[in-house]
């Protein structure tokens, strides 16, 4: 068995940016795709997004699908090397590293994990039907919030941490009225955020709809209301809105990484010095969502992809690997 110079586990934007960055730099990466962990699958988030329009270079916007596959087929073009399943073991404590699937197993020099973070669902039929086919349900309100659909409607947020207020707020910016929708009778959310929040309450940007928990989506082919619950008396309402974003938190991709690399207290990898995409192991690197819990956006993974492939050629040229 050949050992690869380097192996990207992962194919959103900062697992392709890395391959296509390792690949000009003649070092024949192999991308570990994957093909249904954590509930995503080749291509990561963004295909489930029907139009980003903040991905520079698209002033027209571009959907999702579409975005990943201009990065796969580049990446290909520089002849990367691709395998269609998902990575169900690492072994970090030898050299090569050892990396398993149901089909393969490889060794390689050094490793891009870049297996993502997948956003935290209410778990609702109608939730995941309109989300998936762009009716107005989404899990980014920076990423979405700004689409024209959106704009001077009322919009549903839920949640009640510093995710969810700081995304509130991003849609007072186009919405005529962001409701606030947490199950509890107060926010989770830091002081500097909970004042932030209570003085757009003030302005009449935000209305709080406190002990309530929505229990459907309603609309067709695009959100026209939320079913909300009433936690401590039973009560059912619907309240009218154009689109419905979630903001209960994130999930890293990392259960195979425990044990292997140090993670944070909140589950994703720890980089080990600022400004780079080290982690506790070296010669493994990490890139994309799984390794950033602050922004979470197509271009900040893309760019630490970016710095992955460039952290690798340098380690692997230290190591006399060529």
């Amino acid at each position: 068995m050949s050992t690869e110079k380097v192996v990207v586990i992962g194919s959103g934007p900062a697992g392709l940016t890395a391959a296509i960055y390792a690949a000009r730099a003649a070092l024949r990466p192999l991308v570990v795709e994957g093909f249904n962990a954590g509930g995503l699958i080749p291509g990561g988030q963004l295909m489930f997004t029907t139009e980003v329009e903040n991905f520079p270079g698209f002033p027209e916007g571009i959907t999702g699908p579409k975005l990943m596959k201009a990065f796969r087929d580049q990446a290909e073009r520089f002849g990367t090397r691709f395998i269609r399943e998902d990575v169900s073991e690492v072994d970090f404590s030898r050299r090569p590293f050892v990396l398993r699937s149901d089909e393969h197993t490889i060794e390689t020099h050094a490793v891009i994990v870049a297996t993502g973070a997948r956003a935290n669902w209410l778990g609702l039929e109608n939730e995941q039907r309109l989300a998936q086919s762009g009716g107005g349900v989404s899990a980014c309100a920076v990423c979405d919030g700004a689409m024209p659909a959106y704009r001077g409607q009322e919009l549903v947020i839920v949640g009640g941490g510093d995710s969810a207020i700081e995304e509130g707020a991003y849609l007072t910016k186009f919405a005529s009225k962001v409701h606030l929708i947490h199950r509890r009778d107060q926010l989770r959310a830091s002081k500097a955020m909970q004042q932030r929040f209570f003085k757009l309450v003030e302005e009449g940007k935000i209305v709080p709809h406190w002990n309530q928990v929505v229990v459907d989506v309603l609309g067709e082919s695009s959100v026209t209301a939320v079913k909300l619950k009433n936690v401590k008396t039973g009560e059912i309402t619907e309240l009218p809105c154009r689109g419905m974003f979630v903001a209960i938190g994130h999930t890293p991709n990392t259960d195979i990484l425990k044990g292997q690399v140090e993670l944070e207290d909140n589950g994703y990898v720890r980089l080990t010095r600022p400004g780079s995409t080290c982690t506790s192991v070296e010669g493994v690197f990490a890139a994309g969502d799984v390794a950033d819990h602050t922004y979470r956006q197509a271009i900040t993974a893309a760019g630490s992809g970016c710095m992955a492939a460039l952290d690798a050629e340098r380690w692997l040229a230290a190591q006399g690997v060529e």
